[in-house]
């Protein structure tokens, strides 16, 4: 390969190393943004007054969800314990293990999906359930309003029994004749209970640093990318010229 050609590709190679790492830098620093402006509306929302099942039926009507995550709620139902179901490999501080989810149902017979707890799973036996509370009665949470649990991927078997990956709520509430709302509840944890389960849900927005770091190192493999370009190329030919 000729002296021209080589120097082409090299070129080549370099413009399109600096494309990459520049897109990737700022798309981090899009993350970064879109974050933050998700921790803003949790630290707006924290200070507004908790909702109740009223706030969810005039949410339920007009379809505006969206605004209503993060919102602290306080209810009171009763829990539906046979339709508890537990989701599969949800990691909690490093530890592998299950979300649980129960419904918790209203006088009026509108429920809501509670995220109830992070529960750790054997590691004999991946298929063994740990023994929980099951409060009868009419009880009051609290909590906030989040987006349904993230969805992973699943064989089709994995969507049925007590044991599951996903959880998909239109065919959850047809499973078990509930009215669900299409939002879940991570409940806070109950002031002087000890029930067995972690309730340290992410916050998000809370990483936003992290992106910022991933962007600089973009953005810094850019620059060696051209500086090391620059110096090989002009630097070091003008050097030998000399």
């Amino acid at each position: 390969m000729s002296a021209a050609r080589r120097r082409l590709w090299v070129t080549v190679g370099a413009v399109l190393g600096l494309a990459v790492t520049s897109a990737l830098g700022v798309w981090q620093l899009g993350r970064a943004s879109e974050k933050s402006a998700l921790w803003a509306q949790r630290e707006a929302r924290e200070h507004l007054a908790p909702l109740g099942w009223d706030d969810l039926r005039v949410a339920a009507g007009s379809g505006e969800w969206a605004a209503l995550h993060d919102r602290r709620v306080r209810l009171r139902g009763q829990w539906q314990h046979a339709a508890t179901v537990f989701l599969d490999n949800r990691p909690m501080n490093g530890r592998t293990g299950f979300i649980v989810v129960t419904p918790l149902r209203a006088d009026n017979g509108a429920t809501l999906a509670v995220q109830r707890g992070w529960v750790p799973r054997r590691l004999d036996d991946r298929t063994a359930l740990p023994h929980l509370p099951e409060p009868a009665g009419w009880v009051e949470l609290t909590g906030r309003l989040a987006p349904p649990p993230s969805k992973l991927y699943e064989f089709d078997a994995q969507g049925q029994g007590r044991i599951r990956q996903n959880i998909d709520l239109d065919a959850y509430g047809a499973e078990w004749s509930l009215r669900l709302y299409p939002v879940s509840l991570q409940q806070s944890a109950p002031p002087g209970v000890a029930d067995g389960m972690d309730r340290d849900w992410p916050k998000v927005g809370a990483d936003v640093h992290k992106h910022y770091g991933y962007a600089f190192q973009w953005f810094g493999l850019g620059a060696l990318i051209t500086v090391l370009y620059v110096w090989f190329h002009f630097i070091v030919p003008r050097r030998q010229r000399a």
